[in-house]
């Protein structure tokens, strides 16, 4: 959300007028900034962690904040919004990497064996994902394992470059793109009949 809209909802309050409000302890005032960028937040929290209850509690976490320590909001570095979003951002990505955790303390290692290595940069994954509707895509990515689910998820919806995810998810880039690699064919053979991907376009 660009700054010059914090104040254009909300009957003329700015955001950061309902923040000093915030800080004296006013829940009506939460309630208002809630309003305005509940939806949002969940968008961004639903795109990075797939997961509807995962992405409600991160949205919480967030706002949560916002009530505890509105002091954190820094004019200089940006509007309200952008604030917010980047908080929702960060924890829908701990999140993911929490869940993530959680599963490798449970799940059976990738049975792949070995690394697969393939350059960054756009191609006939970021094709398929991008070629069907939300809904599939996150079923589809529901079912994978949870490592190659978090490497997709931080990449495709986070933004994140293949190091930055291997810095993030603390292993090695090989790893990462190991997980990408075999995660984006599985994603391909459960999209197959809702897209189609030119091998050749592969690089």
């Amino acid at each position: 959300m660009a700054p010059q809209r914090d104040d254009a909802r909300g009957g003329g309050v700015s955001d950061v007028t309902l923040l000093e409000q915030i800080g004296e302890r006013s829940g009506d005032a939460l309630a208002a900034l809630y309003d305005r960028y509940g939806r949002p937040s969940y968008s961004l929290a639903r795109r990075i962690c797939v997961d509807e209850a995962l992405a409600e509690d991160v949205v919480q976490e967030a706002f949560l904040v916002v009530w505890r320590d509105p002091q954190r909001f820094d004019p200089a570095r940006g509007a309200v919004s952008s604030w917010l979003l980047t908080l929702v951002h960060h924890r829908a990505v701990d999140a993911v990497r929490r869940e993530a955790t959680r599963r490798r303390r449970t799940v059976a290692p990738s049975e792949d064996g070995e690394e697969w290595s393939v350059p960054p940069g756009p191609g006939a994954d970021q094709a398929a994902l991008g070629a069907v509707v939300a809904g599939k895509v996150r079923e589809a990515l529901a079912s994978l394992p949870a490592e190659q689910r978090e490497a997709l998820a931080l990449a495709y919806f986070g933004g994140y470059t293949q190091r930055e995810v291997a810095s993030l998810v603390g292993v090695p880039l090989g790893t990462v793109k190991s997980r990408m690699f075999t995660g984006t064919r599985k994603l391909r053979g459960l999209l197959g009949p809702h897209v189609e991907v030119d091998e050749g376009e592969a690089r």
